[in-house]
């Protein structure tokens, strides 16, 4: 748990803030073939009784072929794929819930888990790309008050095959052409949904693994087009640097100043934003990828003119060439008092940025119609 002012000492306006970490305890996800390494693979198919080679077999239909279905798999005898697909392809995600925008190439999905617990994720298609934003945690921990995830608390962990099947079920709509532009492949994974990735950490890695590796044992996604977010778990993201997996790291920062940030991003009590921004900057260094600044543009709140050139100092204080900076016009949740900043007031943020010789470029927000901050569909599901 982590301290944070009493209600009586905040400034007027602000609400008060609780932050924890601890998931409710549930039961284990079953065991499905994405969440093991190529040879644990090998031993789980001979355990089923079958031949060590039947586990390419079936690394094949995963993730070149993008199938679980025992009925595609024909080069399989028949008994052994039943056997096999029951065995290690339990289904985990159900979709009860899925809206479109942006004349449906951003599609958001409600999942069900085994469980029974709601996560959500989107599929965005660009020309030239397409990305999904996935969830790594069912809620949030971070307790940040603007973000509807962070309202909800942490319900618990996802598992390996709980991210990788978020993929996975993308990667087929787009090559069957179920998303509007005709087939295609998925290009970007984002962790941006629901979920702070570094709490999860051997989940998240294990599923950057899996996206990275060539086929069959992975999805074959270049490592440069997968970005792990953070709020800025400073252990973890030393961690991450040291990993070899030249992802990209986007930092949510939301605030140049302690006091601000103590109060969106409460984790900040634990570690300053100069202690973030230092990790930030040792990423680069390890990695040789530029970080992403993550910055949601509140109204009155952080857009202030001052803050641009607080943060384009820090920034430019370690160095130039090493960060990029987006900010993000909000997408408010419903009942909440933090909305979006006017027009002007943005545009001065970014050129007081780009007058410190920080790239900056506005992210473009997609979904607003179709409640797109991670979190408001299962919000509204919520019991």
């Amino acid at each position: 748990m982590v301290e944070v002012r009493p209600a009586d000492e905040l400034p007027p306006g602000r609400v008060p803030l609780a932050l924890t970490s601890t998931p409710t305890k549930r039961g284990k996800p079953p065991r499905h073939f994405a969440d093991l390494a190529p040879e644990e693979q090998v031993a789980a198919v001979t355990e089923l009784g079958e031949k060590p080679f039947r586990a390419k077999q079936l690394a094949t239909h995963y993730y070149s072929h993008l199938s679980v279905d025992a009925a595609e798999m024909t080069d399989l005898p028949q008994a052994s794929r039943d056997a096999l697909v029951a065995g290690l392809f339990p289904p985990l995600l159900t979709p009860v819930r899925t809206l479109e925008a942006d004349a449906g190439t951003t599609v958001k999905t409600l999942w069900h888990l085994y469980d029974g617990v709601k996560v959500e994720s989107v599929l965005m298609r660009y020309p030239g790309r397409a990305t999904l934003c996935v969830s790594s945690q069912a809620g949030c921990g971070m307790a940040c008050p603007f973000c509807a995830t962070g309202q909800l608390g942490l319900t618990r962990n996802l598992s390996t095959a709980e991210v990788v099947e978020q993929v996975r079920s993308a990667a087929r709509s787009l090559a069957d052409g179920e998303i509007a532009g005709g087939p295609g492949r998925l290009s970007n994974v984002v962790f941006m949904g629901m979920g702070e990735p570094l709490a999860n950490y051997r989940t998240v890695l294990n599923a950057v693994r899996r996206f990275v590796a060539p086929a069959p044992e992975g999805l074959g996604i270049s490592a440069r087009n997968v970005t792990v977010s953070t709020v800025g778990l400073v252990p973890a993201m030393r961690r991450l640097a040291g990993e070899g997996i030249p992802v990209t790291l986007a930092l949510s920062l939301h605030a140049p100043d302690d006091e601000l940030r103590n109060e969106l991003v409460p984790i900040n009590t634990r570690w300053s934003v100069d202690e973030t921004l230092d990790a930030a900057r040792g990423y680069f260094e390890a990695t040789g990828r530029r970080v992403s600044i993550e910055y949601a543009l509140i109204k009155d709140m952080n857009d202030h003119a001052w803050r641009a050139d607080l943060l384009g100092e820090k920034l430019t204080a370690r160095g130039r060439g090493w960060v990029h900076v987006n900010p993000i016009p909000l997408n408010p949740t419903p009942g909440s008092i933090w909305t979006a900043s006017e027009r002007e007031v943005e545009d001065e943020f970014v050129a007081r940025l780009r007058g410190h010789g920080i790239p900056t470029t506005v992210r473009d927000t997609r979904g607003s119609d179709i409640d797109g901050a991670c979190g408001q569909l299962a919000a509204e599901e919520a019991p």
